[in-house]
């Protein structure tokens, strides 16, 4: 969870009013602070790119219409925070995230106007390799390399234990985002950019060990509105075998298959469900132990849909993929949930819907 105060988690159970802002960057140096009418960030680990926004401007006066306005506004951005107000002259914001503005669109008379904006991991994945390109190394440094490519002034942070790679080709019109990923899963990682625009290099934490960061609770000064559970078996695998090869670099073939080894999971890899492996490889895997990590790593995402929850809550802007939520349903039952997607508003009231997976009974 992005680093708040107590007085802020307190004060988004009580009635309050909360604050959004929205600064649109120019390429010609403006910023400039939008009057905006409502929109939402969507937040998805599930989603190369995680984080998009739409945001509604009442001036249509916004909408390019000469060259010179195009001009300003192509490789514009946008940021974006949501926080509260504390009734005695201060407020507290949190981030939601920055945006390379893709869209402006609306009536050119009366408005509304409505802004469409990615995070910029799709800078780096639009800007596809024209020749072949090596990565070599380590982790961090390979998928740092392929980030500041695109992006000369991004700050990349790893919060992993660095690994070497096997050294890897990617051909022309390749995804360069794409590539970053691969690279990172060589360590059990995973990159994206946060709601800073930083971007980061880490692990997602794991649910049995990890300290849940909020308390969802449908008792009296909590904010819970409604739960689902579920259970599905479409595309849930679990084992996932993982393999590299790296003729080039003279490493031979490792591998190592990571399975769901509880015997009270519903998919165990030794019980009713039946072995469902998936496989991946790459030449970026040249140790065993780096195959185990990538191995780890996807296996956590394949098995999560067999068990995932819909929880809606008042609304938490400091949330992130990944954190341990605890919720506690009406009828008394407890469980742990780890986010996988959100919604945050950008206009007073209105649910906030979170999907989560690996749903685990709290004891």
């Amino acid at each position: 969870m992005y680093p708040v105060t107590d007085r802020f988690l307190a004060r988004l159970a009580e009635s309050h009013t909360p604050v959004t802002q929205v600064q649109l960057f120019l390429t010609t140096g403006q910023v400039i602070d939008l009057e905006h009418t409502g929109g939402s960030v969507t937040v998805d680990r599930s989603n190369a790119i995680r984080r998009t926004c739409s945001v509604t401007v009442a001036d249509p006066a916004l909408i390019p219409r000469t060259p010179s306005d195009q001009l300003a506004t192509y490789g514009a951005r946008l940021r974006i925070a949501r926080g509260v107000e504390y009734g005695d002259g201060s407020q507290e914001l949190v981030p939601l995230g920055v945006f390379r503005l893709d869209s402006v669109e609306g009536d050119v008379s009366e408005g509304p106007a409505t802004l469409q904006g990615k995070g910029l991991e799709a800078v780096v994945a639009d800007d596809k390799l024209t020749e072949p390109y090596s990565a070599t190394g380590t982790v961090v440094g390979a998928v740092t390399a392929l980030i500041q490519r695109s992006i000369p002034t991004a700050d990349v942070v790893s919060l992993i234990v660095d690994t070497p790679i096997g050294s890897r080709v990617f051909d022309i019109e390749a995804d360069p985002w794409a590539g970053a990923q691969e690279i990172a899963a060589a360590a059990g990682a995973e990159v994206y950019a946060n709601a800073d625009g930083t971007f980061i290099i880490a692990t997602l934490p794991d649910l049995t060990t990890a300290t849940p960061v909020w308390a969802i609770e449908a008792a009296e000064g909590g904010v819970y509105i409604s739960g689902n559970r579920a259970m599905s078996s479409d595309n849930v695998f679990n084992g996932v075998l993982a393999r590299g090869e790296n003729t080039s670099d003279s490493v031979a073939p490792v591998s190592y298959l990571a399975t769901d080894d509880d015997p009270n999971s519903p998919t165990y890899w030794d019980g009713p469900y039946g072995r469902r492996p998936m496989f991946y490889s790459s030449s970026t895997l040249i140790t065993v132990n780096a195959c185990t990590q990538a191995a780890n790593l996807k296996l956590a995402a394949a098995k999560a849909p067999n068990a995932s929850g819909d929880i809606s809550s008042l609304p938490n802007p400091a949330l992130e993929p990944g954190d341990v939520l605890r919720v506690m349903h009406e009828d008394g039952t407890r469980e742990l949930h780890q986010v996988a997607s959100f919604s945050v508003p950008l206009e007073p009231g209105g649910n906030f819907p979170i999907s989560t997976i690996s749903a685990k009974e709290d004891a």
